[in-house]
């Protein structure tokens, strides 16, 4: 899904829709799960399989890729990167800071948001009035959990550039039934090639049960070289 959705950009993806029967961990990283449930260690020993594959693909031998603050990846120097995982889907996309400058991507279950309330904890009035809209014109999209997972994405693009926490009501989303989305920031942006960000844009996908987020900020082209 993910392949196919990024196949456009300067980016390396691999993912799965099944857990190893023995997923290897370094030695620091089994300490992360190490009480967690048999559930939370296969995902997070699966989904860093996945990023150790896409790795490898950029010439970066394996090595131990431990949460950082707040949860977030601690990627080899030169590397950037996002991971992802849900029931029966795990994901990494990663690319080389000298070409992309963050990435953020999410995974969910393709099903309307199970509790109500937490669309009105992720959410504001005006997303709240466009998702009706949407539903009306396309009620086989479930775009409330579209919303929640591209907030999600929205957030891991953002720490990297700026290590603080980014609330849910701290970006306005707009989701286009065309397979895009963009966010408007409502806080103060980091400065990108010396001007404030103001906002992010990104694609998702839904197929087979599953919905997908992602966003990939790359280098402008001055920066580049290009």
């Amino acid at each position: 899904m993910l392949e196919s959705l990024l196949a456009a950009a300067p980016v390396t993806v691999v993912e799965t829709r099944e857990d190893p029967a023995d997923p290897f961990l370094f030695p620091e990283e089994a300490n992360v799960v190490a009480r967690a449930v048999d559930k939370r260690r296969r995902e997070f020993a699966t989904v860093r399989q996945c990023a150790r594959s896409a790795l490898s693909e950029l010439g970066i031998p394996p090595v131990p890729i431990l949460p950082g603050p707040k949860g977030a990846p601690r990627w080899p120097d030169g590397i950037v990167g996002s991971m992802t995982h849900c029931a029966g889907y795990r994901a990494a996309v990663v690319a080389r800071s000298s070409a992309v400058r963050s990435i953020g991507i999410d995974a969910e279950p393709a099903a309307p948001l199970a509790d109500a309330d937490v669309l009105k904890l992720v959410s504001d009035e005006t997303e709240r009035a466009a998702l009706a809209g949407l539903g009306i014109r396309h009620p086989d999209v479930p775009w409330d959990r579209l919303l929640f997972s591209a907030k999600e994405s929205v957030y891991k693009t953002w720490f990297p550039l700026t290590g603080r926490w980014l609330g849910f009501e701290d970006a306005r989303l707009d989701l286009d039934p065309d397979g895009t989305f963009s966010a408007a920031l409502l806080v103060p942006g980091p400065r990108v090639a010396g001007r404030e960000l103001t906002g992010f844009r990104g694609t998702w996908r839904i197929r087979d049960g599953i919905a997908v987020t992602a966003i990939v900020l790359p280098l402008t082209p001055a920066e580049s070289g290009t």
